[in-house]
């Protein structure tokens, strides 16, 4: 048996980091887990549970009937996001749910609850989870931590392409400003926000395929795999 390790991944969004660790999950062989499709489904639930965010008692009730599963689909080799059972992949990347799910994550009571479930999936090793606080909160004992980042030009068309493709309507400013709202509350959030751990490797996605990327990423782990006998 070959041991097996975590993988953190963190960065801003759209620097490319949930394909890649999607990617690197399946060349490894290991569960990856969307750590950003767990906020999002909060969000979901707050938006149509219609929850006072400002209502501490509200929310943690709200909270208590939340349970966030993750499921393959068979079809597309996809991870799915399921909310108490249901699918809401489509759902939770909604444009409405962008715009608020930044604000729902800096709320201590969610993160809290998330980083525990996120911390126990992470407990039998192979895992490739990405977010914002997974090298520096969620996993900090990680054996790989990689930093994702890239230019806020190429993350805008790349964010905007995806959009468009899934047939939300928006401009490449609005996405610009989303995204840019988005960084400043990440990072500037007093509860575990949007940085790079120590040990972190940084790899820029914007100059880089995808196949470079995840080429990159695999050489780091490799490396580790290789110590770690």
């Amino acid at each position: 048996m070959k041991p097996q390790i975590n993988v953190a991944i963190d960065g801003y969004s759209s620097c490319g980091k949930s394909t890649l660790a999607k990617e690197l999950a399946k060349a490894l062989g290991y569960i990856y887990i969307d750590s950003g499709a767990m906020y999002r489904a909060v969000t979901y639930y707050v938006l149509t549970h219609h929850i006072d965010l400002n209502n501490a008692v509200e929310l943690q009730n709200a909270l208590n009937n939340i349970r966030i599963t993750f499921e393959s689909n068979s079809n597309t080799r996809q991870t799915e996001t399921f909310l108490n059972g249901i699918n809401v992949e489509a759902q939770i990347r909604d444009k409405a749910v962008s715009n608020l799910v930044s604000q729902v994550s800096a709320i201590k009571a969610v993160r809290e609850m998330l980083v525990k479930q996120q911390q126990a999936m992470g407990n039998a090793k192979g895992v490739v989870m990405d977010g914002r606080d997974i090298g520096t909160v969620v996993f900090p004992d990680a054996e790989v931590k990689l930093f994702v980042t890239a230019h806020i030009a190429v993350r805008t068309q790349r964010r905007y392409a995806e959009l468009i493709a899934k047939g939300i309507q928006t401009t490449p400013d609005e996405v610009q400003q989303n995204l840019q709202m988005r960084d400043h509350i990440d990072s500037t959030r007093s509860i575990t926000p949007l940085q790079q751990a120590a040990d972190a490797i940084v790899i820029d996605t914007t100059h880089l395929t995808r196949e470079e990327q995840l080429k990159q990423a695999m050489e780091v782990v490799q490396q580790k795999l290789t110590l770690h006998h």
